[in-house]
């Protein structure tokens, strides 16, 4: 009934590559697929109530509120970098800012240094419940459109990677489509699934496991389950990407409210009026209007009745952080101490940010910086698929990788042309790409760099379309060592391998690398010259000029300054 409920879990048979159902799930709310349009109905979002117009006396100014004026730019930029949740002031009275978040452990520690660069992963989560696990106020459930909080999972429906060089001149924000089928590590009976529900998979995991040890339900075991939540969406996110991770933020949904609503609303425009009251509460018209915390939540949950989805949604989410800080820009905000204090509950009541991240050090240097320019961006998408019943978003993680790191200025590692170690382990390859041959020309490859070779043939429909490496018992060492030589072909464990056996999937997006075909290459530059298209190495085939095309549209990248003008949106 609601937009954002829990969703069905992928369920995976008995291949390599689908999921078994995780026992004793609790049941999950059916939704619509993506592509129904919502059903007209007599039931209408209530008038959302006008947020509560916020008064204070100025203050002289004093050295702190000095300090904070420097700081505020470098919080603006912050903001638009994706943190929303940490907003207010760097510095207000005592030192107590830093000290009033929520802190989480979920960054390894091989990625804490990056060299005075920022790799930012900002979640917002899915949930009805606060930090302690307990129900949100039904006033606030009334606000927020979300049903009577029985809804709600632990869906990372948000999420967006951000680089932030050390020179701060050009930040870079990547959102990420929550639905994109990924492989995932460390959740029994599952390999892969939507990479949103990597967090909440995990964290049900560990509960489950804590609980048959003894714990009881509670804020410990809401804690520990939402710490494994995290970790398991950064590490989920750091193989996608294929970029480290050293800073993390989760707002939930109440955040996004209370953060939009102690700004006393956000400026929006919409291409086309809108109609999804039955859903997220969306009814706007067409052009420029001022949305309330209410509003500017139903805002960015809508994704029915959009053109494009869940990827117009995340050109909603990127133009609510160019408004936020616009917003802050703009208001006076930061030279206000009791709009100050107001941002400051919100940002210490609603958000987790990872341990060790000094957000008044932080602030204070992008305060004396020149306002840098912000390009945000979507991972692209192949094509909409289904997965037992669930809609799904088919992704070429090999391009992804060569995407986010040129973006991101990070060099792709050099393939080795060998594995370092003598395979031990039997090499399976299965044909999914739809040329005849692929997998037998791979297999040949592979047997002559040193893997014992093993059974060929053509893919079932459980092994997708998409190149991935699976894994039987004690073969993980040969996997990684095969996923490296590639490139970075996503890994997983499946109980459908045998032990011993290494699977791979050989897709349409798979790159040959020189090393392992040397005429792959020759080939490859020789057909883009005749078509008069430009060869790819993320897929391994010829991408012409032309630009009609059936795949998802991720859409143009937004590069703006911090306080420009709004975009206008789906």
């Amino acid at each position: 009934m609601y937009d954002d409920a829990t969703q069905p879990l992928p369920v995976v048979g008995p291949q390599a590559g689908r999921t078994p159902k995780a026992p004793e799930t609790p049941a999950p709310a059916s939704r619509r697929s993506r592509r129904a349009e919502a059903t007209p109905t007599s039931r209408r979002a209530d008038k959302r109530r006008a947020a509560a117009k916020r008064s204070g006396k100025s203050v002289p100014a004093s050295p702190t509120a000095k300090r904070l004026q420097l700081a505020s730019r470098g919080f603006v930029a912050l903001i638009a970098a994706g943190v929303m949740g940490a907003t207010g002031v760097i510095w207000y009275g005592e030192h107590s800012f830093d000290a009033g978040f929520k802190r989480t452990g979920a960054i390894a520690p091989e990625d804490v240094n990056l060299d005075g660069d920022i790799n930012m992963l900002l979640i917002g989560l899915d949930t009805r419940k606060d930090l302690n696990g307990n129900d949100l106020p039904k006033a606030i459930l009334d606000q927020l459109h979300a049903g009577d909080g029985t809804e709600g999972g632990y869906n990372a429906n948000s999420l967006i990677l951000v680089h932030i060089p050390k020179d701060l001149k050009h930040i870079v924000a990547f959102s990420i489509p929550r639905d994109d089928y990924v492989p995932v590590q460390g959740i029994p009976g599952y390999d892969h699934a939507k990479i949103k529900e990597s967090y909440g998979l995990k964290k049900y995991t560990v509960e489950e496991k804590l609980k048959a040890q003894g714990a009881v339900d509670g804020p410990d075991l809401e804690f520990q389950g939402r710490e494994a939540g995290r970790a398991s969406i950064v590490q989920t996110v750091k193989a996608l990407t294929g970029v480290p991770i050293n800073q993390f933020a989760e707002i939930s949904l109440a955040g996004f409210y209370d953060l939009a609503t102690a700004l006393g609303g956000v400026d929006v425009c919409l291409n086309h009026a809108v109609d999804d009251s039955y859903y997220s509460g969306a009814q706007f018209p067409a052009g420029p209007q001022h949305l309330d915390g209410s509003d500017a939540l139903a805002f960015v949950r809508q994704r029915h009745g959009l053109e494009n989805g869940d990827l117009d949604r995340t050109h909603r989410q990127q133009a609510f952080l160019t408004s936020v800080a616009s917003s802050l820009k703009s208001s006076g905000t930061m030279a206000n101490p009791a709009k100050l204090k107001s941002l400051m509950d919100v940002a210490h009541n609603d958000v987790v940010l990872s341990k060790g991240w000094n957000l008044t050090d932080f602030a204070t240097k992008l305060g004396r910086a020149e306002s840098p320019t912000m390009e945000f961006r979507t991972l692209p998408v192949l094509r909409y698929d289904t997965v037992d019943g669930q809609d799904v978003n088919v992704i070429d993680p090999v391009a992804i990788k060569k995407t986010v790191r040129e973006a991101f200025g990070v060099s792709a590692p050099a393939a080795p042309s060998a594995p370092a170690t003598i395979p031990t382990s039997t090499l399976d390859v299965v044909n999914a790409s739809g040329t005849s041959g692929q997998a037998s020309k791979v297999s040949k490859l592979l047997t002559a760099k040193g893997f014992p070779a093993g059974d060929v043939g053509n893919a079932s429909y459980a092994d997708g379309t998409t190149s991935t490496i699976y894994y039987g018992a004690g073969a993980d060492t040969d996997a990684k060592q095969l996923s490296e030589m590639f490139g970075g072909l996503p890994v997983a464990q499946s109980t459908e391998v045998s032990s011993g056996h290494v699977k791979l999937v050989v897709g349409t997006d798979l790159d040959i690398p020189a090393s392992l075909d040397p005429s792959a290459a020759s080939t490859a530059t020789t057909a883009a010259t005749a078509t008069g298209g430009v060869s790819s190495a993320s897929t391994g085939t010829t991408a012409t000029t032309d630009s009609t095309s059936d795949a998802p549209d991720s859409g143009k990248p937004v590069t703006t300054t911090i306080g420009s003008k709004i975009p206008c949106v789906n």
